[in-house]
């Protein structure tokens, strides 16, 4: 069973905000969406480029290279050129610390 990775005190994630952090062979971006956590692999599944320097409107982030959107809650792939989701991640806040973990391999 892979390990809880600390991301932040939940002050240092403020509402909108966004921090990616390494977990073994990935990054997994983290965003705090009107007070909640959500946490997604930082890449596109149409060309593995990363996802997080691009635009989010709402609950969708906008891949930077080709435009395709994904759902930050579930990973889906919204808008071509991806046909795959992104994998998500649990999330935790214990003790005012936010978690999460790469769960896939468990």
């Amino acid at each position: 069973m892979s390990d809880w990775i600390k991301v932040a005190a939940v002050e240092e994630l403020p509402e909108d905000a966004f921090v990616v952090v390494p977990a073994e062979d990935t990054d997994i971006a983290v965003f705090n969406l009107h007070g909640k956590f959500y946490a997604i692999e930082d890449v596109c599944t149409h060309d593995g480029g990363q996802l997080t320097g691009g635009a989010r409107e709402g609950y969708e982030l906008i891949c930077p290279r080709h435009g395709a959107r994904f759902d930050i809650k579930t990973g889906a792939a919204l808008t071509a050129p991806a046909y795959e989701p992104t994998a998500t991640f649990p999330v935790k806040v214990a003790d005012g610390v936010v978690y999460t973990r790469d769960d896939r391999w468990d």
